[in-house]
């Protein structure tokens, strides 16, 4: 059994002890980042690739993190992960980052020659004569599973074959993901980029949307209304408010800057061709109430994106009946590593790996639905640029701006810890703990139900964890 809380609390070093607190270490102290290494990322499922990357037989993709390896491939049984290395003398089996395809010539050790096939079954041993037949039994030299399973469209990976399943671990949050059809979505393009920050530091950029008037003033001058009203309230709201004599037409005009911004920012997470369907809505139709206008607009835009979608042959969620039955937030995190931005019917994910303790590699996908036999290529590999590259975005490339010099300033003299708003930045707060969760062994199955409380957190509040 594994020891309790209050046995193995004092082994965490830096544990978030208050929840409005985080000890600046965390992000860059070695003995820190070195028992994550250890006790989180041998245990937590990770995305290790999207499904469309290896649609056939012998299909194949690499992933890897801190120095483990696994090869996700396409079986006669499905899809499967095998730990990257040769039985022989342990060479990886195949380089990192790279894809293929196993159904002619499976995998073939490239130091001595030894051969696998695409179930991991061993098929050449060269010169087998030379070694004893005690070191080359059958199930001695497959080779060795890791966990899968399949959601949204992707695999995801486990190290540890004890742990619960992806459902049992995430909670509800993944039915009301899958409801969306993600995994319908293909992608458009795909980025990645190494930034010179802790992982953390990284992830926390985006599990709140307090950080929109400062880094993307763009947004904030669309519609200065919307978001003073989630984070500045009558004392710290920037830009003019909306004037309460603007038209029907002016204000709908505004709502459409704001969707053109972030599609123009992100792609995924607003479409052109959402955009395109909402310019479609005449403000004529709606109510002279402003609040119950845009109440209105919004819901005639979502059903006209999701009838003009269809009718363009796509199969698209029911926006406004699962804005009801199954609401979700602007940004959805699954721990640890994994973030799916969704708006309308598209989305935008992120993927973050740590490389050091100051190092992350941070990816990005743009996904959206298409009609079948319309499908794009599968996007293979992604598109490196340096973080500061103006080929970016414009709002990852403003997040981007941010993350290094935060990276440096944790290291500054007296700033002991991280100050969290116990309205708006608890997610930072809650998987921070239950980060320290994992790190002092506690139970599964509360680690899961702690985790279960981060659907749905983004802009949200602390959690009390029992452990």
């Amino acid at each position: 059994m594994p020891a309790s809380a209050a046995e193995t609390g004092a082994t965490v070093p830096f544990r978030v002890t208050d929840p409005q607190k985080i000890p600046t270490p965390r992000y860059y102290d070695q003995g820190f980042y070195d028992l994550e290494a250890e006790k989180l990322w041998t245990r937590t499922w990770q995305m290790a690739c999207r499904l469309e990357t290896i649609p056939n037989l012998g299909d194949w993709v690499e992933y890897s993190i801190l120095g483990r390896s696994v090869i996700v491939t396409r079986t006669k049984t499905g899809v499967r992960a095998f730990h990257n290395a040769c039985r022989h003398r342990g060479v990886q089996l195949v380089p990192s980052g790279s894809h293929g395809n196993c159904k002619t010539q499976g995998f073939i050790c490239p130091f001595h020659g030894w051969r696998w096939n695409g179930e991991g079954k061993n098929t050449f041993v060269y010169g087998r004569h030379l070694f004893d037949e005690s070191l080359l039994a059958d199930d001695d030299l497959k080779l060795p599973e890791c966990r899968v399973e399949e959601a949204l469209g992707c695999v995801f990976i486990n190290f540890d074959d004890a742990a619960l399943s992806l459902r049992d671990t995430w909670g509800p949050v993944l039915d009301r993901l899958e409801k969306r059809l993600h995994a319908n979505q293909r992608a458009e393009w795909w980025f990645a980029t190494e930034i010179p920050a802790n992982w953390k530091i990284a992830m926390e950029a985006f599990m709140e949307g307090y950080h929109v008037m400062r880094t993307h003033p763009q947004l904030q001058r669309a519609v200065p209304a919307l978001y003073n009203s989630m984070y500045g309230h009558d004392t710290g709201g920037i830009g003019a408010p909306i004037d309460p004599n603007w038209t029907k037409e002016q204000n709908v005009a505004a709502q459409i800057k704001n969707l053109e911004l972030l599609s123009e920012g992100m792609a995924g997470m607003v479409h052109a061709k959402e955009v395109e369907l909402a310019r479609l809505v005449p403000a004529d139709i709606l109510p002279d109430d402003p609040q119950q206008m845009l109440m209105h607009w919004f819901g005639a835009v979502q059903h006209t994106i999701v009838e003009g979608l269809k009718a363009r042959g796509e199969t698209v969620p029911d926006l406004n009946a699962l804005a009801v039955s199954d609401p979700i937030q602007a940004v959805e995190f699954l721990f640890p590593h994994y973030f799916l931005l969704p708006f309308f019917t598209s989305t935008s994910t992120y993927r973050i790996r740590p490389t050091g303790p100051e190092t992350c590699l941070f990816e990005i996908w743009s996904l959206t639905h298409f009609a079948p036999g319309s499908e794009p290529a599968p996007v293979m590999s992604p598109t490196v640029l340096p973080h500061d590259s103006d080929q970016f975005p414009p709002i990852p490339r403003q997040d981007y701006s941010n993350i290094p010099i935060q990276q440096k300033g944790v290291h500054a003299k007296g700033l002991e810890f991280l100050r969290l708003s116990r309205e708006k930045e608890g997610l930072i707060s809650n998987y921070n703990r239950i980060i320290d969760g994992y790190l002092a062994d506690a139970p599964a199955d509360k680690l899961a139900a702690a985790t279960h409380t981060l659907g749905g957190n983004f802009d949200g509040g602390f959690f009390a964890y029992d452990f």
